[in-house]
């Protein structure tokens, strides 16, 4: 069995989480992704199966797309439902939705982006999360990157959720991006919900699910 699997990632599963239950389950060692997904998310996961993990690194830099439902009035310390949750008193009567779209438009093409601090960039060797668990990680340790975000559409605001559909470029942050449209809105905000919809060419609609899955049906839908 050699090529690639996309599947739609459940709630709660780490990227590794799924690589070993797929490991079990076809009885192949070699499997490997192409990008992970945080626990909170869900979506879509391209994974190599066998001599399929070469085709992995075509698929390194690609463009993603994700559907995201920011909550407004609120900060995490981990940009994300797993963190610590501080909540704020929102000036409901500033947030239009034109205010809104003007805030988004800061991000609109790119911008410099900051890692989370809880994320696996290393700073000194040390995995950052590692050295946020540990008390240890300031702001001033978040890496900078230049981050192409070609599109943020708003797909429903409700205060104080704010949906979005965003495409970008390899490497950006969601919950990063929940993050700042919150600073850039005066009222904070974390990534309530996410989910990966695209991978370069490869569609969560094409995905099979991780409930159920035999080897028979993984050969099936092997690309």
């Amino acid at each position: 069995m050699n090529g690639l699997l996309l599947l739609d990632k459940p709630v709660g599963w780490t990227s590794h989480d799924v690589v070993a239950k797929l490991r079990g389950i076809l009885k192949i060692r070699a499997i490997g992704h192409a990008g992970t997904l945080d626990p909170f998310a869900t979506g879509l996961l391209v994974l190599g199966i066998g001599k399929g993990t070469k085709q992995l690194t075509a698929l390194v830099g690609v463009d993603k797309e994700y559907l995201t439902t920011i909550r407004l009035g609120a900060t995490s310390d981990t940009f994300d439902t797993e963190g610590v949750i501080t909540s704020k008193a929102p000036p409901l009567a500033l947030l239009g939705r034109d205010e809104v779209e003007r805030a988004l438009d800061q991000f609109r093409g790119g911008y410099e982006q900051l890692a989370p601090v809880y994320s696996a960039k290393k700073i000194g060797g040390k995995r950052l999360y590692d050295l946020a668990r540990a008390g240890k990680a300031t702001e001033d340790m978040r890496p900078k990157k230049q981050v192409s975000i070609e599109k943020i559409s708003v797909t429903n605001y409700e205060w104080p959720d704010l949906s979005l559909q965003v495409k970008c470029g390899s490497g950006t942050y969601i919950r990063s991006l929940a993050d700042d449209v919150g600073r850039a809105l005066g009222v904070g905000g974390y990534c309530l919900e996410l989910r990966r919809t695209k991978v370069g060419d490869f569609d969560v609609k094409d995905a099979v699910s991780l409930e159920g899955l035999t080897p028979d049906i993984a050969l099936k839908h092997i690309l």
